[in-house]
């Protein structure tokens, strides 16, 4: 069981680094670019959005940094330690 819980969350983190690394390219409305973007966004923002409420980015000049994919990563690292060892 704790092997079906442990394979969860680092597929879940690599959904998440996946919208990461989509978020640098900004998707054209219409393309299948976008409805995969989409996809991730869907999967991954019930997670992000409520960290992001409590931590919002921070500015760097005029652009900002979001920084709740860290900590999504930082927890879930944490859970695959303490749950699998």
């Amino acid at each position: 069981m704790t092997s079906i819980v442990c394979l969860i969350i680092q597929v879940y983190l690599f959904i998440v680094l996946i919208r990461i690394l989509m978020s640098w390219v900004p998707p054209t409305p219409g393309t299948t670019y976008q409805q995969v973007h989409d996809v991730f966004d869907r999967l991954t923002e019930p997670v992000l959005a409520p960290i992001r409420a409590v931590l919002p980015p921070v500015r760097l000049g005029v652009t900002q940094l979001d920084l709740s994919p860290i900590v999504v990563f930082v927890l879930g690292t944490l859970l695959i330690r303490a749950i699998c060892g």
